[in-house]
């Protein structure tokens, strides 16, 4: 079965502070097998010119009764490249989620990328840059 996303509807929030642009958050349920297996989130602004997504990945236990402790989280940064979209890894402090206890502790840069759920951060931001069309809209420059 593999992985399958549940999006709920875009949310826009105030201005970004860097350009002024609309902000808009994404919250995204991941399933693996059928089973909850990760939240992501992602926030970007339609005025910067990079195009930049702040994402953060959590994956673990999501089911009824589990606990912010069964799960780890990943901060991220997605980009359109000259090829393809690009990932970064990022230091939790740079996360808009840092802290956020519902996620479970917030990796660093290193730790992350040693980390054995690595791959799996990768196949969901695969999926994501494939699947979530606003997401997908944004890196590829299109409306939003």
């Amino acid at each position: 079965m593999g992985i399958t996303i549940e999006f709920e509807p875009p949310q826009e929030a105030d201005p970004c502070e860097c350009c002024g642009g609309t902000t808009t958050s994404l919250t995204r349920f991941v399933y693996k097998d059928g089973n909850a297996h990760a939240i992501y989130y992602a926030r970007f602004s339609n005025n910067h010119p990079d195009r930049l997504i702040k994402a953060a990945i959590s994956i673990g236990e999501w089911g009824e009764g589990s606990s912010p402790a069964q799960r780890t989280a990943f901060a991220l940064e997605l980009r359109s490249g000259p090829e393809r979209h690009e990932i970064m890894v990022r230091d939790a402090a740079s996360s808009p989620w840092c802290g956020a206890d519902l996620l479970g502790p917030m990796l660093d840069r290193d730790a992350a990328l040693a980390h054995p759920l690595i791959d799996e951060v990768f196949q969901i931001t695969d999926h994501a840059v494939l699947e979530d069309q606003p997401l997908k809209a944004y890196l590829d420059a299109t409306d939003v």
